[in-house]
């Protein structure tokens, strides 16, 4: 799979971006297994002087964690914070033997480097430039709209409500203001007028570095390029409020709990950490993972560090599930089969010089998704058929949702746009593609299931979802571009199977 700087599980195709001034007339210029890392990982990194973060977990009686803090200074590091429920201590160290050192201290059960290269000061990403739409482009649209009653402005475009339902589901329940989904992402720009009135403020933090803050604002992107959180969350609680699009749960809450760093847009494991902590804590009942956490796109048991990062992230997501959260996570745009016996991944690690390892997917895990209890989402195109780009897998595979196929499934839009239209930083809309966009519509659907069974823990939540889905079954062909070879194989039957998982999820069905 193409990724794009910012290594979220995004479109693999250029976002087309529609200004809401563009609506009224205004035109906008065009803006444009050998799993483990090279000896050159953490110890070379911090060799220099420079400091690396580290997670150390540990068992969480407070006698064994003030002894491991003992012997993490002892070791030359410096904590910064400590997540005392799930034994979890995130560390700042320049000491290049850390690693090694700490993980013989009595106590200590895990302990890793995060990343491969050392901490910097904080900059600013830009996921790239996007296409505005003309005036004539948005007033077409518009106008196929006008012919639908209560429809919204650019909903003739929204393919993907209609495929699944939630057109007709938000006349029956547009979804509870008690139920919450969090945006665990590059931040949600809650000044959009599709996204205002349906934001919680109180439940958004900004999670970059592992402590979360929850200061006015900090929640939001760094840039108007760093669109990918705000896209999501319009996919899920965009309101019908006769502007833009609608979500797939126009009535529920959307947070915010930014994890991009500053500097690379990666997702690194402390503030994923941060995340699952603070949704948990806040009263959140869904959170949407429509990443994977960085460096390691698959991280390898048999790797200390890759290891560390395995436990520490799977304790905190753990401890949401504890508290009643349901978490739903995109499957992946690498097209792998998560049920093969071995897959190539040359993208590894991702902040520093990738090395080519053949992985067993079994032992190296795709974070958050393939941890236990995590619901994993496939993505489809309009014809409810396996997008051309997402990872699937039989058993791991959970449900599929629309995410778009721009490539081989072409709607009868006004657009005719494969891809998925929502929110955009600064008043605008765009046009993108992923498994990241295929997961909000199943945690959209989750969140309509929560405002029918406020009673649901996470567990119950699942389950419903994957008993409201709608199973198209393994296709007898999926050669996409017609050169005879297979591009993918399902596996699995009618009920359950590797493109699809129990099905697509249906939002009409679970209001009904």
């Amino acid at each position: 799979m193409a990724h794009l700087p910012s290594r979220r599980r995004l479109a693999l195709a250029v976002p087309v971006a529609l200004s809401l001034t563009a609506s009224l007339g205004f035109l906008p210029g065009i803006a444009s297994a050998a799993p483990s890392a090279p000896a050159t990982s953490s110890t070379a990194a911090a060799a220099d002087g420079s400091e690396l973060a580290y997670v150390v977990n540990t068992r969480t009686d407070k006698r064994t964690i003030a002894s491991v803090k003992k012997a993490i200074a002892k070791a030359g590091g410096t904590v910064v914070t400590t997540y005392d429920k799930i034994g979890v201590i995130v560390v700042h160290s320049a000491n290049p033997d850390f690693g090694p050192q700490i993980r013989t201290a009595r106590g200590v059960q895990s302990a890793g480097a995060t990343r491969t290269t050392p901490l910097v000061a904080a900059g600013t990403t830009d996921e790239g430039s996007a296409d505005y739409l003309t005036a004539a482009e948005a007033a077409k649209v518009e106008a196929a709209s006008a012919k639908t009653p209560d429809s919204e402005p650019l909903e003739a475009d929204q393919w993907d409500l209609r495929a699944i339902g939630a057109d007709q589901a938000a006349k029956i329940n547009p979804g509870s203001k008690k139920v919450t989904v969090a945006v665990i992402d590059t931040g949600v720009d809650d000044t959009h007028p599709d996204l205002t009135a349906n934001f919680s403020a109180s439940q958004s933090a900004n999670c970059v570095g592992g402590v979360a803050d929850t200061s006015e604002g900090a929640w939001r992107p760094y840039t108007a390029g760093d669109y990918h959180g705000t896209h999501v969350a319009g996919e899920i609680a965009a309101a019908r409020n006769g502007v833009g699009v609608a979500g797939v749960a126009p009535g529920v809450k959307v947070s915010s709990i930014k994890v991009s760093d500053p500097d690379n847009g990666l997702f690194y494991p402390e503030n994923v950490v941060c995340a699952f902590m603070f949704a948990a804590d806040h009263g959140v009942e869904i959170t949407n993972n429509s990443y994977y956490v960085d460096p390691w796109l698959y991280n390898c048991m048999d790797d200390p560090d890759q290891r560390a990062i395995v436990d520490a992230v799977n304790r905190a997501q753990l401890y949401g599930q504890k508290k009643g959260l349901l978490h739903v996570a995109a499957a992946g745009n690498e097209s792998h089969d998560l049920a093969s016996d071995a897959i190539l991944d040359d993208t590894s690690p991702d902040d520093s010089t990738p090395v080519e390892r053949t992985i067993d997917p079994s032992e190296c895990l795709d974070l958050p998704t393939q941890l236990p209890g995590v619901v994993t989402v496939s993505s489809t195109g309009v014809k409810s058929e396996k997008s051309y780009f997402s990872t699937y897998g039989n058993g791991v595979v959970d449900v599929a949702a629309p995410g778009g196929d721009g490539r081989y499934q072409t709607p009868d839009t006004p657009s005719k746009n494969g891809r998925i239209l929502s929110t955009m930083p600064n008043n605008e809309y765009a046009y993108l593609q992923g498994t990241s966009m295929a997961s909000p519509h199943a945690a959209a659907v989750a969140a309509l299931l929560k405002s029918e069974h406020p009673w649901a823990s996470g567990a119950a939540l699942q389950a419903l979802l994957k008993a409201q889905a709608d199973n198209p079954g393994c296709p007898e062909s999926y050669d996409q571009n017609g050169d005879g070879t297979q591009d993918a194989v399902c596996e699995g039957g009618d009920r359950v199977n590797g493109f699809y998982g129990y099905g697509i999820v249906n939002a009409l069905k679970a209001v009904k």
